[in-house]
């Protein structure tokens, strides 16, 4: 899920300490590196990519992805986050619906030291679990997946009564998901990248 990078309409937290060009750029360039490691996967046929967009309609959404090398995209659309990822599930269900049911893995493009690794280990804990969750230093996640299993079912549980952007979106989304008594496995906590003391940990460790 991303955000068309668009001059002084991204990062606009770090853009106050490195300016906006520059937080337009490092934008960029994570949003290339989340998509790298993505193809890395879907050129051996592991994994499918489709980008969830905000900031731009259809057209331009297209021309973009072409741009970009990829094939399949959907607009985020209106309201919380919770209310966009549902609606990529819906998408996703209707997509599956013609092909066989697969798992789900959102990402975001925050994250300048994603590896290919993760993704892969994501997938293989989703052959026992029904979510996995990738923890952020914020009190959010960098990612979240669901089994094809639990995504058949309508899965909307996990993004009732959230204040995003909040520092307990994970405890509630665990809460939420614990209710319904679901299996959970975690992945290492990462850091997203939203001002300038997140980009100095992640780049020098501090």
């Amino acid at each position: 899920m991303t955000k068309w990078p668009r001059y002084g309409h991204c990062k606009t937290r770090l853009s106050k300490d490195v300016g906006k060009n520059n937080a337009l750029l490092i934008q960029i360039m994570m949003l290339q590196h989340t998509i790298s490691v993505a193809k890395s996967l879907f050129e051996k046929n592991i994994l499918d990519i489709s980008l969830a967009i905000s900031g731009i309609g259809f057209k331009s959404s297209k021309r973009w992805c072409q741009q970009l090398g990829l094939k399949d995209f959907y607009l985020q659309g209106k309201g919380s986050l919770g209310e966009r990822m549902r609606r990529q599930i819906l998408k996703h269900q209707k997509n599956s619906f013609l092909n066989k049911e697969r798992p789900l893995i959102f990402i975001g493009t925050d994250l300048p030291n994603l590896c290919h690794i993760e993704l892969l280990e994501t997938i293989y804990k989703l052959k026992s679990s029904e979510v996995v969750i990738g923890p952020s230093s914020d009190g959010g996640y960098w990612l979240i997946a669901f089994s094809e299993t639990i995504l058949s079912n309508n899965l909307f549980y996990p993004f009732i009564d959230i204040k995003w952007s909040t520092s307990n979106v994970l405890q509630k989304t665990i809460d939420n998901l614990n209710k319904i008594n679901l299996k959970i496995d975690y992945l290492n906590n990462k850091i997203d990248i939203d001002n300038i003391q997140d980009l100095v940990k992640v780049c020098y460790g501090k």
